[in-house]
């Protein structure tokens, strides 16, 4: 297991959040906005500057995030181009970047999550898009038709293309409402296919706590993965401000900008040491019952 933090739950600026990250013992930096600056609107120079920062405080790029299927049900054929264009781009953006993934979504759900619905429309969306040169990973995500591991792998089932994996966010699952308890159930579920873990607290649907706080077993979780020698990373995605309202729903839709980020310096390095802290217990209980067993 791999320890990052996504950029701007640190910081709008670079440096700042790679600072920290490398400080606290972290290994990369999972990117979406920076410099106030949307992932998918950032030009190459930005791109450049990002990677050079975070490769400058020997970190990793972990990941890339934008915004790719995260909309509604495209209708048109020009929808469909243009969604097709920004996931096109993302994968160009994510080569620049130096990204082992970029981050897709399962479009806005109508009603109740619809895997097979969506699936027919990304297999059209993604039909010519470049997955061999970066992969693509598609997250359980909160308000889309994969708000569970369940719907997740239905969602790729319809899609039947095993190039992409899984982005497993089970704080998603929760404040989704669809799973209040997706471990150890989900992760069994869809094990095997995932490739990045998103970790972060819900306090059931009223907004994100600090670590350890919430809902989540994140202790058994992490000595689980840990068990099954997961070796991605477990990027945290704190989601908790200090000092203010919890996030809205169109700022967590829209993850970028100081009206996002702002109070969440001091949240997400006190959930880095704590992340850190549980990562290296469950490293120890596993090698410790690896021992007992020998």
């Amino acid at each position: 297991m791999r320890l990052a933090v996504i950029n701007d739950e640190l910081s709008q600026d670079i440096d700042t959040a790679a600072t920290e990250a490398a400080r606290l013992g972290f290994g990369g930096l999972e990117i979406r906005s920076s410099g106030c600056v949307p992932p998918h609107l950032m030009d190459d120079a930005q791109l450049a500057a990002v990677r050079d920062a975070v490769t400058g405080h020997g970190l990793e790029v972990a990941g890339f995030d934008p915004p790719a299927l995260k909309c509604a049900l495209p209708r048109t054929d020009g929808e469909v181009a243009s969604v097709r264009a920004l996931v096109v781009d993302a994968v160009r953006r994510a080569e620049l970047l130096g990204a082992p993934f970029v981050r897709i979504f399962t479009f806005y759900r109508e009603g109740d999550p619809d895997p097979r619905r969506a699936a027919n429309a990304a297999r059209e969306v993604l039909d010519g898009v470049p997955a061999d040169r970066v992969p693509l990973v598609v997250e359980t995500g909160m308000r889309t038709n994969s708000p569970t591991m369940r719907h997740t792998l239905e969602f790729l089932d319809a899609l039947g293309d095993d190039r992409l994996g899984v982005l497993w966010d089970p704080g998603n699952s929760v404040f989704s409402g669809w799973d209040p308890a997706p471990f150890p159930q989900d992760y069994a579920l869809g094990r095997d296919r995932i490739r990045h873990v998103h970790v972060k607290d819900p306090n059931g649907r009223d907004g994100y706590v600090r670590l350890g706080d919430g809902d989540l077993p994140w202790p058994a979780i992490l000595t689980r993965l840990a068990e099954d020698g997961y070796r991605g990373w477990l990027s945290l995605e704190t989601h908790w401000r200090i000092g203010r309202e919890p996030l809205t729903q169109r700022q967590r839709d829209e993850p970028w900008g100081e009206e996002f980020t702002a109070g969440g310096f001091e949240a997400s390095s006190q959930c880095m040491r704590l992340l850190r802290e549980m990562a290296e217990t469950a490293r120890t209980a596993s090698s410790d019952g690896a021992k007992a067993t020998a």
